[in-house]
């Protein structure tokens, strides 16, 4: 990749966090919900009950936008405005960090109003897990999770793979995702044809996941959260989460947090009993302002690292991984102070 092109993946990449920190999630003709209608139609069309037909799915549905967005990128490699323009629009369309952020505070709100109803309805907003039975404590520990696991998902893991492999990255990613929340859980129609999407998903998550965690222990204080005790959680705690990408988030988020998450969750029918993660109390509605606000300052610093990533051909932000893995830094937390504190969220 020549420096032009690199400058222009960079500055593509900043704008289109912008947008989505202005502006949020296009309200009409988002296209990645005319994605999902799409993948729809192809899933009726090749559905069967086996893995086999799920990996024709899979494969079809990320491959088609990955070669999209190499066509793309060829043909702007030589025209940098263009290129911006369009890495612009590509990381607004696969980010939905403000929109996350978005329905923590609503549903915080809804929480201290003590509109169980309407946070009950609106969980449906960020998973789904059945909200009929929970009360605030369960509302309010959902939504950290939550929060935890789509900082990750909806923000670090676009930005990751936009710095990797550009256009194609971003819109690749997005689209193995999608299918991961289409097919990939473990309902009777999904055991084995959602397989392939769900390890493809996981496969795509190992590193964003894990710097999200990182980047989330380094973040403690912008929250008034002890950076040292919320490393001793993520480093304990973060393995023993069913899924081996969310733990690292969810665990992180604990410790920075103070609070335990985990326990009883009910989807499509069926329950799950989680280990407990962080050792303080439930969570409670005056802790989702403060998710959302760990949650834009993850993002911001994983925004920096992906800008600069192919500028410096990822030795600067290689440098950075390894001395976080080692300590998070007290001068590193600070600049993170420094981001939370200017972004106003």
């Amino acid at each position: 990749m020549g420096r032009r092109t690199a400058a222009a993946d960079a500055v593509g990449m900043v704008a289109g966090y912008a947008l989505d920190s202005l502006l949020g999630d296009p309200r009409r003709w988002h296209p990645v919900a005319g994605f999902g209608r799409a993948a729809g139609a192809l899933e009726r069309r090749v559905y069967r009950a086996d893995r086999r037909a799920g990996a024709v799915f899979t494969a079809v549905a990320v491959g088609a936008p990955v070669l999209l967005g190499v066509a793309v990128s060829r043909v702007t490699r030589r025209h940098p405005a263009a290129r911006v323009l369009v890495v612009a629009a590509g990381t607004w369309t696969v980010l939905g960090g403000r929109t996350l952020r978005h329905e923590a505070k609503v549903m915080g709100t809804a929480l201290r109003a003590g509109d169980l109803p309407a946070a009950r309805h609106r969980l449906g907003h960020l998973c789904g897990r059945d909200p009929s039975g929970l009360d605030e404590g369960e509302l309010a520990r959902a939504t950290v999770e939550s929060v935890a696991e789509n900082t990750s998902d909806a923000v670090v893991a676009p930005l990751v793979w936009g710095a990797l492999a550009g256009l194609p990255g971003l819109l690749g990613y997005r689209a193995a995702n999608t299918l991961d929340a289409m097919v990939g859980h473990r309902s009777p129609r999904y055991a084995r044809f959602g397989t392939p999407a769900a390890r493809l998903d996981d496969l795509l998550n190992l590193v964003p996941a894990r710097l999200t965690g990182l980047l989330t222990v380094a973040a403690a204080p912008t929250v008034h959260g002890d950076r040292e005790r919320a490393r001793q959680v993520w480093r304990r705690d973060r393995h023993d989460h069913p899924s081996p990408n969310a733990g690292q988030c969810e665990a992180a988020m604990a410790g920075a947090l103070g609070v335990r998450l985990g326990g009883r969750n009910v989807y499509f029918g069926r329950c799950e009993v989680r280990p407990f993660l962080g050792d303080g109390p439930r969570p409670e509605a005056r802790h989702l302002k403060r998710a959302a606000r760990l949650s834009g300052t993850v993002g911001l610093a994983a925004l920096t690292l992906a800008a600069v990533w192919p500028l410096t051909g990822g030795r600067l932000v290689a440098a950075t991984g390894r001395a976080l893995l080692r300590h998070p830094s007290r001068q590193f937390a600070a600049r993170l102070g420094s981001l939370g504190r200017g972004s106003g969220r």
